[in-house]
């Protein structure tokens, strides 16, 4: 018999829907019995509406969402600047912790999450949903088998776009302090799955630049990243490409390339397949994915499918005793590149990476 277990959402902005969505959508599909119990945010108003909307109560504030015992897992959806201030708070709660993208803003943060988790024995994972993407989910199992041979080039790409009404719509968007900008925020999705298939980077160079918003962060960035292996690749993000386009990752191996673009694989050319290249047909078991670049223009339209997906990864972390698919130092590393990125743009020069 499958045990409850209940939610509890800290920020109820934007993204607290979708993981709201996710996690009534582990009981109907049946991926884990899951309930949300409550909800907080600062913003009373916003946090009472929310949780009218959802059946379940609004706590008047963290402490008393922290204090319920029928709350076992958080889902932090607070400003990027605040996750491991909130979390470690969490932690020590002894709730499991899903924490939205990235795991923070600066690595000193993320540290202390990590540790306060692992002190505190409790389940952290970091929102890197696509990788549960179906298209990803079979690239990663030909480079896991050898298919595409030595790598060799990765391109990862997040050409969306937002309008200034959206960085307008909160004072901490567009901020260094509790946001970053359009790699940090958008494309960092890529830059955790660019990681994940092509394993540590070792050096990053850069160049950021503002070209469309009136914020204080970037909004484009071009990164040449070597990695470890040798390989090199690209990593490409923009909130200034009207009127967006689909998310793509491309790995090119010796012996094959694979290309994904919004989750689902549309081109692979392996020398093992005997036509060579094939693209994907839509409707093929490699996806589908979410309507066509629906999140390059709409910071609303995630597919829910694959945040479920983490969140029952989660919980069968916890049931296991194992670690979660996507882990703290998985959102760490993501995050250290991003930051690479960063300084390598600011003062000209290549950045060597290593923990």
């Amino acid at each position: 018999m499958l045990v409850t277990r209940g939610f509890g959402i800290i920020g109820t902005g934007v993204i607290a829907a979708i993981h709201a969505d996710a996690i009534a959508m582990l009981s109907e599909t049946g991926l884990a019995d899951a309930r949300l119990v409550a909800v907080t945010d600062v913003a009373a108003g916003s946090a009472a509406a929310f949780a009218a909307a959802r059946g379940c109560p609004a706590e008047p504030d963290l402490a008393a969402l922290l204090a319920r015992r029928d709350v076992e897992v958080v889902c932090v959806c607070v400003p990027s600047g605040l996750h491991a201030q909130i979390a470690v708070q969490a932690a020590k709660a002894g709730k499991h912790l899903v924490v939205e993208k990235p795991i923070d803003v600066s690595l000193d943060a993320a540290d202390r999450l990590i540790d306060a988790a692992r002190v505190a024995g409790v389940a952290l994972t970091v929102i890197s949903q696509h990788r549960f993407d179906p298209g990803l989910v079979e690239l990663k199992r030909l480079l896991d088998d050898g298919a595409l041979g030595r790598l060799v080039l990765a391109e990862a790409s997040t050409k969306w776009y937002r309008t200034q009404g959206y960085y307008d719509s909160a004072a901490w968007r567009g901020t260094w302090a509790m946001d970053g900008g359009s790699l940090m925020n958008q494309g960092v999705h890529y830059v955790d799955l660019l990681r994940w298939c092509m394993g540590p980077a070792a050096e990053v160079s850069a160049v950021c630049s503002t070209q469309a918003h009136q914020i204080e962060v970037e909004d484009t960035a071009l990164a040449v990243v070597r990695f470890a292996s040798g390989a090199v690749g690209t990593i490409l993000s923009s909130t200034a490409a009207f009127p967006g386009f689909p998310q793509r990752l491309e790995i090119t191996g010796t012996a094959g390339t694979v290309t994904v673009e919004d989750g689902r694989i549309v081109r692979r050319a392996l020398a093992a397949d005997p036509a060579r290249e094939s693209p994907e047909r839509p409707g093929t078991s490699e996806s589908p994915a979410a309507p066509a670049a629906a999140a390059a223009a709409d910071p609303a339209a995630v597919d829910v499918a694959s945040h479920a997906a983490q969140l029952a990864d989660l919980l069968g972390a916890v049931d296991t005793g194992h670690e979660p698919a996507v882990t703290g130092e998985s959102g760490r590393a993501a995050l250290e590149i991003v930051l690479a990125v960063y300084e390598s743009s600011r003062t000209g020069r290549p950045v060597s990476l290593g923990r």
